[in-house]
Formats: C-alpha cells, structure tokens, sequence
C-alpha cells in the first residue's frame, strides 16, 4: 500500500504512486510530484479527494487521469454504482480529520477485514438488516467483538445517510444491536504479579526499563501513557504527576488521552517516586520523554517494543508470562486489597466512576469486616445510646 499502508508511495525521484479501488478495480496512477515529506503528503490529499469522490459519484476517471489506459475502460460508465467497498474506504479515510490515529486504526481493520470481504461488492441501496443479522449470527466470537463491528458500520452508515445528497436512504443498523447469548465468564483477564514477582521482574530488567516498569506498578498508567510521560507532566512539589497524552503504536505523535476521564492527576507513591528519582539520572537534563528504550535512548514508539524487552525480563526472572497491561492491573488489586476507597482507586485508574474499578477488581476488595459500622455509631449515635441506657428501668440487686 505504500507509505503508511495508505495507497501512496514513492515510485521515482520525480514521481508518486497512488492506489485505489474505482468500480471493483485496484488502480494505481502516478502523480508528477517529487517523493519529499510534504510532497507525499499532497499525494495522500490528492488521493482522499479521489476516494470521496467516488464515494459521491462525481468522479471522472478521463479528467482525472486523461492519459491513462483505464481512462478509456471507464468510459463506458455513465452513471455511478456506490459499492459498500468504494464507500467505505473512502469513509474510513476522511477519519483520520477528525479521531486519533489508533482509533481510525481500529476503524480500519474492522473494514478491511469485515465488512468488505463480506458486503464489499453489494452497493450501499442494498444493505439490509437482514444481512446483517444472517452474517452476524454466523461469526464465532464473543458480544464485545460483535458490537464494536456493528458500532464502525453503523456510525460509517449513519454518515452514508447524512450526506448531500444522502448516499442511502436508511442505515440498516440505526436503533438496532444485534447480541448473541452468553454464559457468564467465570474469570476475567486480571491476572496481578505477586510482590515476588514484581520484585523479580525489574531486577531483570535493564535501568531505564526497570524504573519504568516499577512507576508502572506503582501509578497504574496504560502503557501507551507510561511512553508519553514527559517530564513536565511532573509536579514535585506536590507529589503527583499529571496525565494529559498517550502514545499508540499506531501514532506518529502523542495524541489526547483515551477518554475525558482519562486526563487526571496520578498521586505518586514512594516506590512510584524512587522510580522517577532514579531515572533522573537518565533523562532529566534533557527536559523531554521520562522514559526512554533502552536499546536506542529515545522514546519508546508504542506498547509492542516494549513488549520485546517486557517479555526477554519476565524469561529471565523466570515469571509466568502475562503482558505489560498487568501492571496496571497489578496496581488496582494492590491498593483495593489494601483498603483504598474504590472512588479514589477509580480517579487513580482514569474510570469515569467507581462501578468500572468494583466491577473489574471486586475480588481483590476485602469482604466485610465484622466489626464494620462501628465507627459511624461510635461518632454520630453514642449519645443517643447511652441516653438510651440511662432511660431504662434499673432492676433491683436482691430482686
């Protein structure tokens, strides 16, 4: 596909090759533009301009490309059949204005995976409820993996309907979620390291990573926020440290946290804070990244090089493999298990409240005490009781 898998590369010193699909065809056409940075981004505008033109049905193959072969084999077209496939690769390409890099990345692959190997050649007109729900019930997997295939089709179908002219009448999938049924799940994917463990792994691992990976199970940050981490983010003065940017494998630069919830302020734990006073010593002069690979001092470039040493360090210390998003983990069972309210637990993790955490790590709480209420009634009911003792009729000794 090219540069950045997105139809446009390189072809010559003096030329570009763009690619895409009009009626069924893969085309690929040359554009006199020489292959420098700006220039290869013009190509990606030109070709996106392409793409929403097909998707319209005002693309002119002869205008466009008058002096090639295809020109002439499109010429006999007259009218404009809007397949599911030309659409919806233009659809998920004018995405990328508007969502974050890993999202129109997740986009992607439920398009080209999904919905065109199996509605691709049918125009948008034909779409029906009833393929959706014949084909959903087809699929062996679980009711998460069905609604996020259905949300990608039915927000792409949903823009299909909004346009102008509207490119289909209706949206197959609008007020409708098709659902299987499921037996609960008796385990989920929180899987924590034991302080062994922990200890372990970061002696394992070389200096830079092992003060990352201890402030990992320290803070509870996602990988992708731990990567992000400048440290300017951090306020020493009163102890925490402030999340604001994550950074995807799929994002040529930090972008906006997962979610509104997700910009907070982590408050840094002593182990948390002997992890940056260590790394001081690294990256602190230079003023930017807290964290850097530790095989070419620069930024980690998402989740999966860290992946590569994560997984040498837990061979080494001879840890049973689970991957770096357990840290996170790790943290939330630690300080639920310890006793922290599972509101400053949620505004620790980034959840939007505190059904997410309970919900996720209730095991890890610990179950009632006996003695539980006794403090309340200790504070805001002893004078009451007691002037209920004094009321009551005192029974005689020799009685």
């Amino acid at each position: 596909m090219g540069r950045d898998g997105r139809g446009v590369r390189k072809v010559s010193d003096t030329s570009i090759q763009i690619s895409f699909t009009y009626r069924g065809v893969v085309c690929r056409e040359r554009l006199r533009i020489k292959p420098t940075t700006a220039g290869l981004k013009q190509a990606e505008l030109i070709r996106s301009e392409i793409l929403l033109s097909i998707a319209r049905g005002t693309f002119n193959y002869a205008k466009s490309f008058p002096d090639s072969s295809k020109a002439v084999m499109f010429a006999q077209f007259k009218g404009e059949v809007r397949t599911v496939a030309v659409y919806l690769e233009a659809w998920v390409e004018r995405q990328g204005k508007f969502l974050k890099a890993s999202t129109v990345d997740g986009y992607r692959k439920i398009v080209d995976y999904h919905l065109i190997p199996q509605f691709g050649k049918k125009t948008l007109s034909e779409l029906t409820r009833a393929d959706f729900r014949a084909w959903l019930d087809k699929m062996d997997c679980g009711n998460k993996r069905l609604a996020n295939i259905q949300s990608v089709a039915r927000k792409a179908f949903e823009d299909a309907v909004q346009e102008e002219p509207p490119l289909m009448e209706k949206n197959p999938l609008h007020g409708w979620t098709y659902r299987k049924k499921e037996a609960p799940k008796e385990e989920d994917d929180v899987d924590p390291f034991t302080v062994e463990e922990q200890r372990a792994i970061v002696a394992a691992l070389p200096d830079q990573a092992a003060n990352m990976i201890q402030f990992a199970f320290w803070a509870g940050l996602r990988t992708s926020e731990l990567v992000a981490l400048d440290w300017s983010d951090v306020d020493w003065r009163r102890g925490v440290v402030v999340i604001r940017r994550a950074l995807t494998q799929t994002a040529k630069e930090a972008e906006d946290t997962k979610t509104k919830s997700s910009r907070r302020e982590v408050k840094l734990l002593p182990p948390a804070l002997l992890a940056l006073e260590s790394q001081k010593a690294h990256t602190f002069l230079a003023g930017r990244e807290v964290f850097q690979d530790p095989r070419n001092r620069a930024r980690w470039g998402g989740e999966s090089p860290v992946r590569i040493v994560w997984t040498r360090a837990l061979k080494l210390a001879k840890v049973r493999y689970r991957k770096p998003y357990q840290t996170r983990h790790t943290y939330a069972s630690m300080m639920l298990s310890a006793g922290e309210h599972p509101m400053w637990v949620a505004r620790q993790m980034g959840h939007s409240n505190q059904n997410t955490t309970v919900r996720i790590y209730a095991r890890w709480m610990p179950s009632a005490d006996p003695e539980a209420g006794g403090k309340a009634v200790e504070k805001f009911a002893a004078d009451m009781l007691r002037l209920s003792c004094d009321s009551q009729p005192k029974i005689a000794e020799n009685s």
